[in-house]
């Protein structure tokens, strides 16, 4: 049975070298060019709610306080949607690769285009990118659900056989 070591106050860094590290290296390293996405998505989602509600920069001043919740509502919405929808087809694509596939492989293509041509449909009919985005997700969900059963009877059934 091994022994628990002792907890030692020695082996902590003392309170000047924890706070040596400078603003800079700070940010540094809690920063993510992700973050930028979701800001252009939040500016995206408010900006859209803010253009709904008036007609040009002149009525700007016409804004109430419910206006304004709104678009930031909006906006944390837009952050929502990005990072669930970009988060679950990133995890697609990790999964299939860490199964052993390839991203050029057709299995994991035919769900992404699939997807992709729905949006282009789906925009070219309502002109609404919201609509586009949701029908192209949905549609990339159950392609690549399609898809897996579909695989895997293939792979079971050629394991099957003699």
């Amino acid at each position: 049975m091994r022994s628990i070591p002792h907890w030692n106050p020695r082996l902590l860094p003392s309170a000047n070298e924890r706070h040596a590290v400078s603003l800079q290296s700070a940010l540094r390293d809690r920063f993510r060019p992700w973050y930028l996405l979701d800001v252009a998505a939040f500016l995206f989602g408010a900006g859209g709610s803010i253009w709904r509600t008036v007609s040009g920069f002149d009525e700007l001043d016409a804004l109430t306080t419910f206006t304004a919740v709104t678009a930031v509502v909006y906006g944390l919405l837009a952050v929502v949607v990005l990072r669930f929808t970009v988060g679950n087809l990133w995890s697609y694509a990790v999964e299939y690769a860490n199964a052993g596939g390839r991203w050029s492989d057709l299995p994991f293509l035919v769900p992404v285009g699939g997807g992709l041509a729905v949006v282009a449909v789906t925009y070219a009919v309502t002109e609404s990118l919201g609509a586009a985005a949701w029908a192209g997700f949905w549609s990339f969900a159950v392609i690549a659900g399609v898809v897996a059963v579909a695989v895997s009877l293939a792979a079971g059934y050629r394991e099957a056989s003699p």
